[in-house]
């Protein structure tokens, strides 16, 4: 019960609460049984006490499992919510690197799959509690009426448990097949929701998706589920039935072997049907509770970040005090995947003063997006040092560097809520002085500081995009081929009027960008060729002006 101990774990004292309600209620149960045994199966001299006294058991009865089902349907609701809150936090506290190895379709399967098979699975975990408990109950009640009847039962139902074991066997290893085909699911889901626009025009890679990928990972599926559930049906078939057969045992074992009087096989009978149901209930409630556990191993397989309530925010900001940011011969690799070789980056050394404009060039694979990353700090670099004013930078001072930068990535993600420094609210001035340098002032509409639409063009969602980088007001601005969407008339206006306006506010800008035309408006021209970082300067930074391309597909180097 992997579950319930990470419930007592929280919850210590109400769980103990929920579990004294529930013992409480399967005992009170038995005892309405032993009181029909004793006081209405036999003529009462009271029978009017007797039924009173019996409509008070009923109505305690009703009370005390009551209590115990939505006191313990509460709490797992309560844990299941903080569940799902520390498990964003830590995707949100979870290195850059570690997620990319995740990858985005799994996350989304843990914070949806997941957490749906951990919240039915506390739904049914009363069922299960109550059914177990209830069953203990009457088995000590049965022990006290006939030891003898009470070992052969024990002995016919260790039986019937030892074949719903293997059942549940079964059905545990196809819930476990089957969490792994919906992960590659949500893989397949995103693959065509992502590239919609490539499989409408082609139709064959539409079908090859379709039938060779999508259909494989949707036949696995249906079969594990199809196989679970067929398990899990014999399993409640056969504790139904084994328990229909512990009634004919037992008459038979009183009636026919005289073991015990007919009185006694009567309440035994009656007490097996009072608990069958409880009993059927907690083997089907079983299934939930292993695709509960199959998804708590699922969320703990990720290893994320360990979950800290708190955001960081650093007492000592860099912010406004550095003057020069450094890589000092830093490295990274990439490992080799899938029989690919791996990549390395460096070493590198570069150095970025405050209020710098430095355009970096590269070709494809070169480089270029891992150093901006490096730079930032999003990733952590292998070997090497960063330097903020000469200090080496240390590990506790990583959230601190990463507040100097904001940043427009390729792959960046346009959020509608706008910002100003710190976290609060970006000020009615601000955006109006961006959204008029952005010629968005009569695009976009701005409600309770939010973003109304977004349905915009790729040029004008990037445009955006760096409307809410700029109301960050950080000290570093980092574009990764932002112009690169943008018609020719504002990527004008972006290198001619917006960078030199950003220059002379004191920003720092590093661009990652080939519009040679524009590459005068750089204070200085980096090149990444191999995971190597160099310098244009003289001929080659004018060849690279005449044509970027030229500089990038040549083999020579500052």
């Amino acid at each position: 019960m992997k579950l319930l101990r990470l419930v007592f774990q929280e919850y210590r004292w109400s769980i103990a609460l929920v579990l004294g309600l529930s013992l409480g209620s399967a005992l009170l149960s038995v005892a309405v049984i032993a009181f029909i045994n004793q006081r209405m199966l036999t003529p009462a001299s009271n029978p009017g006490a007797a039924l009173g006294q019996f409509v008070a058991l009923l109505a305690l009865l009703l009370v005390l499992a009551s209590a115990a089902q939505l006191s313990l349907t509460a709490l797992g609701h309560r844990f299941v919510y903080r569940m799902r809150r520390a498990l964003v936090k830590r995707v949100l506290d979870t290195s850059i690197e570690r997620l990319e190895i995740i990858g985005g379709s799994n996350i989304i399967a843990s914070l949806s799959s997941d957490i749906r098979n951990i919240t039915l699975a506390f739904v049914h975990l009363p069922e299960l509690i109550y059914g177990s408990v209830l069953t203990l109950a009457a088995f000590a009640y049965l022990a006290w009426l006939s030891p003898g009847l009470f070992v052969t039962t024990l002995l016919w139902m260790s039986f019937t448990l030892g074949v719903g074991w293997l059942l549940v066997g079964r059905l545990n290893h196809h819930l476990r097949m089957l969490r792994e085909s919906e992960d590659r699911l949500y893989g397949d889901y995103q693959a065509v929701i992502d590239g919609r626009k490539e499989l409408t025009l082609n139709r064959d890679r539409a079908q090859r998706l379709y039938e060779d990928e999508f259909d494989l990972s949707a036949r696995a599926y249906r079969d594990h589920v199809t196989l679970a559930d067929r398990y899990h049906g014999l399993a409640s078939n056969w504790a139904n039935i084994m328990v229909l057969g512990t009634i004919g045992l037992v008459f038979y074992l009183a009636n026919g072997l005289g073991w015990a009087s007919t009185a006694v096989a009567s309440t035994y009978a009656l007490t097996i049907l009072f608990m069958r149901t409880p009993l059927v209930s907690a083997v089907a409630a079983i299934p939930t509770q292993i695709a509960g556990r199959v998804a708590l191993d699922k969320v703990e397989s990720l290893a994320l970040a360990p979950h800290v309530e708190a955001f960081e925010h650093p007492a000592d900001p860099l912010s406004g005090h550095w003057q020069v940011l450094e890589l000092h011969e830093v490295e990274y690799r990439y490992p080799a995947q899938d029989g690919e070789p791996g990549f390395d980056v460096g070493p590198v050394s570069l150095r970025l003063e405050r209020g710098e404009t430095v355009f970096l060039v590269g070709g494809n694979g070169s480089g270029k997006s891992t150093l901006a990353r490096l730079l930032t700090g999003l990733y952590i670099p292998q070997r090497g040092e960063v330097r903020v004013d000469g200090r080496v930078l240390g590990p506790q001072e990583w959230p601190a560097y990463r507040q100097l930068f904001a940043s427009v990535f390729t792959d960046y993600h346009l959020f509608s809520q706008l910002l100003g420094p710190h976290g609060v609210a970006a000020s009615d001035e601000e955006l109006e002085h961006w959204l008029g340098s952005l010629h968005m002032r009569h695009k976009v509409q701005v409600a309770a500081g939010r973003l109304r639409d977004t349905r915009l063009s790729a040029g004008q969602r990037k445009r955006l995009a760096l409307l809410l980088a700029l109301l960050e007001a950080r000290d570093v601005l980092l574009l990764d081929e932002w112009a690169a969407d943008q018609d020719p008339l504002f990527r004008q206006v972006f290198y001619r009027e917006l960078l030199p306006q950003l220059k002379a506010a004191g920003k720092t800008v590093f661009a990652i960008s080939h519009d040679d035309h524009y590459f005068d408006q750089a204070d200085r021209l980096l090149k990444m060729d191999g995971g190597q970082l160099h310098e244009l300067q003289g001929e080659h930074r004018a060849r690279a002006s005449r044509n970027a391309l030229l500089e990038i597909g040549g083999a020579a180097h500052s």
